[in-house]
């Protein structure tokens, strides 16, 4: 049996599983083998199903952003209503963002911020199963489980569980966010988390062989490699066996390992999220189609100025550093990078010097995936509290990501119950972008 290192398995506030292990035979995805997942992509391109290279990228700034201080300043607002960070000029004429982000207003002309992205709960649960499924969940702060699948899942539904070419799981957390599962899709869409020591690494560790005098092949990939040669280990193997194997023995597996990216580059995109950020570029370069990143600390219902000074600045870096690396690439037009959270913040400052969950607006920002990019959508009304054009919704935001993915917007597959049900039932791409 192969196996990536694997550390302790830990479980977050909400008692999701955290699975940090790769094994060919285990992929973290409970009983699933990887080769049952390779062959449920190919059985899904048997079907039928478009299969696009795109990718999503999905920064979820957990704890409810304000979306006063970070895409809509609206300095015209009351002065207990604007942003109590002042405003920063973007390189888009008359867009302003709020005064932390000085490096993503650099790159502005390359995104999009929308300003009338809202929904209805204002509960950390219930308004993240709502973003994260585009449909809304009063038990989701009671311990309800989710009832419906998350964006992730779906993608990992309908393309089927691994890239057919390179083995990389369709759907990564890089770490988890409350709701980001299959629901009723089933265990096998589920997200891959690559924690722990095989994060760090991914290093191979294989067990002792029961080959020629059962030599010991804990020795890495290229030892493995040279006794594949030799054993001719892989026949035998069906086909699904035989691509599960090289997938741990390619170059695959260096997407999740940065001491194969410019140091150089690193530097750009900064530690902590800058580092999760690229990894998730490398991941979707490597044919990966949904990856999920979180940057915590964002419920700052007191000081609010002083809270975004230690978690502003690093998002600032990283997301600003990822737009222009995309752009650089060329690959803005196969990569989809948002950014959101549960809901945003109330309009007016608390008594605290902070600002309360607030759902009827919500923080929303968009580069690439081949959109229009360089404007803001929508407009908020004068007190920066509900949108004053027409509000954008979650299953609009689905929908836009189901354009990118070539995901049919009225898909539908069966749940608990037995029943089809539609993935998206009202949503629409948003037009602006589209």
């Amino acid at each position: 049996m192969l196996n990536f290192l694997a550390g302790k398995s830990s479980r977050n506030c909400e008692g999701t599983s955290r699975r940090d292990f790769l094994k060919v035979g285990s992929l973290g995805l409970g009983s699933l083998t990887l080769p049952a997942l390779l062959r449920a992509r190919t059985e899904a391109a048997a079907a039928g199903a478009k299969v696009k290279d795109t990718s999503v990228i999905w920064l979820w700034l957990g704890g409810g952003p304000t979306h006063v201080e970070t895409f809509d300043p609206k300095m015209t607002a009351p002065a207990e209503y604007r942003s109590v960070t002042g405003e920063v000029k973007t390189n888009i004429p008359g867009v302003t963002l709020g005064g932390h982000f000085e490096k993503m207003a650099q790159v502005a002309d390359k995104m999009a911020f929308v300003r009338s992205f809202a929904h209805t709960n204002s509960g950390h649960g219930g308004g993240t199963h709502f973003v994260m499924t585009g449909y809304n969940n009063l038990l989701s702060d009671q311990g309800g489980l989710p009832t419906r699948p998350s964006i992730g899942s779906i993608v990992s539904r309908y393309r089927g569980a691994n890239n057919l070419r390179t083995g990389i799981p369709t759907y990564v957390r890089l770490n988890g966010i409350s709701s980001d599962g299959p629901a009723f899709l089933g265990a096998a869409y589920s997200p891959f988390d690559p924690n722990g020591q095989a994060k760090r690494n991914m290093s191979l560790v294989v067990d002792k062989l029961r080959l020629d005098k059962r030599r010991d092949l804990l020795k890495g990939i290229d030892t493995v490699n040279r006794e594949v040669d030799r054993s001719k280990l892989m026949d035998g193997l069906d086909a699904f066996e035989q691509q599960a194997f090289e997938l741990v023995l390619s170059k695959s597996q260096q997407a999740f390992d940065l001491k194969y990216e410019d140091p150089r580059v690193i530097d750009r995109y900064g530690p902590g999220l800058g580092q999760q950020l690229l990894q998730a570029r490398r991941l979707c370069e490597a044919g990966c189609g949904f990856v999920t990143v979180q940057y915590g600390g964002w419920d700052m219902h007191g000081n609010i100025k002083t809270s975004l000074d230690g978690r502003a600045p690093n998002v600032d870096q990283a997301v600003a550093a990822l737009v222009e690396d995309m752009s650089q690439r060329g690959v803005d037009k196969d990569i989809l990078f948002v950014v959101t959270g549960e809901f945003g913040r109330t309009p007016k400052i608390n008594g605290n010097a902070g600002r309360d969950h607030w759902a009827p607006l919500t923080t929303l920002a968009m580069a690439g995936g081949g959109l229009q990019m360089g404007q803001t959508v929508g407009e908020s009304a004068e007190k920066v509290d509900v949108p004053k054009t027409k509000p954008i919704r979650p299953q609009d935001l689905m929908a836009t990501v189901f354009h990118v993915l070539g995901i049919e917007r009225r898909v539908q597959f069966v749940n608990q119950a037995g029943r089809p049900v539609y993935m998206v039932e009202e949503g629409r791409p948003i037009e602006e972008l589209v």
